[in-house]
């Protein structure tokens, strides 16, 4: 079945309204008054994951409907948050949720880092239709990318371990996504200098 295009627009919100629905839940969580601090960010983790979870499933599911098909890295990282997500609520322990974000960043990292030594670039593969390059620029983003998904899962721990569950959310909400967008607005020259130009648009 051939796949179909959607809205730049709607394409944003399903990827970035889970993330604010997460935000919005764990802000606006109904918590009983009176409760000592961890306490009360712990009730507040639960319940914006009992809204998480079945949000990015959902968006998900609208996006296969509105495109005929899923994209690989859509589908890791909600099969990530369903099992973490599970894990929290099942345990009530908010550390699975936590690390959630440092375990896609290795995994993905650890991904593209193999496909490096077999000599592939696995983005390729991923966004090459979106995205042409040559495999130099391919290659080249791809170490890029493995280091800065690197830093990202080192960042996390050390915000989630070291601050506060309220520190860690505005972190989660904020600054992981504007530092992916500011990281592939960074890549817009390497974009440039490796694409592939189509013969036909060239032709006189």
């Amino acid at each position: 079945m051939t796949a179909r295009h959607i809205n730049p627009i709607l394409k944003l919100v399903l990827e970035i309204g889970p993330i604010a629905v997460f935000f919005l839940a764990y802000r606006w969580a109904p918590v009983p008054e009176g409760l000592p601090d961890t306490e009360r960010q712990l009730e507040q983790i639960l319940f914006s994951t009992k809204v998480f979870v079945p949000t990015i499933l959902a968006a998900l599911a609208i996006s296969y409907a509105l495109t005929r098909k899923l994209p690989k890295m859509a589908v890791i990282t909600a099969v990530v948050v369903t099992i973490f997500g599970g894990l929290t609520l099942i345990l009530r322990d908010d550390t699975f949720v936590k690390m959630k974000p440092t375990i896609l960043y290795a995994l993905f990292a650890g991904i593209l880092g193999f496909g490096l030594l077999r000599g592939q670039s696995y983005l390729k593969y991923l966004m090459d239709e979106i995205l042409p390059m040559r495999d130099e620029g391919w290659m080249k983003f791809t170490r890029r990318f493995i280091v800065f998904y690197a830093v990202l899962a080192v960042l996390n721990e050390v915000v989630w371990r070291g601050w506060g569950t309220d520190v860690w959310v505005n972190f989660r909400t904020f600054v992981l996504p504007l530092a992916n967008f500011a990281f592939v607005m960074a890549q817009v020259p390497l974009f440039t200098r490796y694409a592939i130009v189509d013969a036909r648009r060239s032709d006189p």
